[in-house]
């Protein structure tokens, strides 16, 4: 028996933890529904792109919650389609709702809009505290005890 992991990759950005991950991948996908990339682009730095052909800005929502990023789609009421007719629609125009898995101290830097792709900036932040540090080792003579 073959058991195929990638779907847990998918979603989830800077993990470590295999156990977040699993609980992500019991949520249910809209059937692929934008179509979108995950990229490393640098170190730190991450990117999705998403393809959001017939959407404008005001029609998209972005929200970042806890380890959480959601991005949503709501068309606005188009009253000229009921008079047009189309003999074939292969762009997609519904709602849809995307959520990705974020590492602890993965952040949203921005996002932008370009050529119908969505590109939001990701980027991870460690904390001081949790940064590795080196040690300095000391060398010089042994304070001895005189009585």
């Amino acid at each position: 028996m073959t058991v195929d992991l990638s779907p847990l990759y998918r979603t989830a950005i800077g993990f470590d933890r295999l156990a977040a991950m699993l609980e992500s991948a019991n949520r249910v996908e809209s059937q692929g529904y934008p179509p979108y990339n995950i990229e490393v682009i640098g170190e730190d730095a991450y990117q999705i792109t998403m393809a959001v052909a017939g959407f404008t800005d005001d029609e998209l929502s972005i929200e970042s919650k806890q380890n959480e990023l959601t991005v949503s789609g709501q068309k606005a009421d188009a009253d000229d389609d009921t008079e047009r007719k189309f003999l074939h629609r292969g762009i997609a125009t519904r709602d849809f709702e995307r959520r990705f898995q974020l590492a602890d101290h993965v952040y949203v830097k921005g996002a932008r809009m370009e050529h119908g792709l969505l590109h939001i900036e990701l980027y991870r932040e460690l904390p001081e505290a949790l940064k590795p540090r080196s040690i300095a080792i000391e060398t010089g003579n042994l304070i001895e005890n005189q009585s």
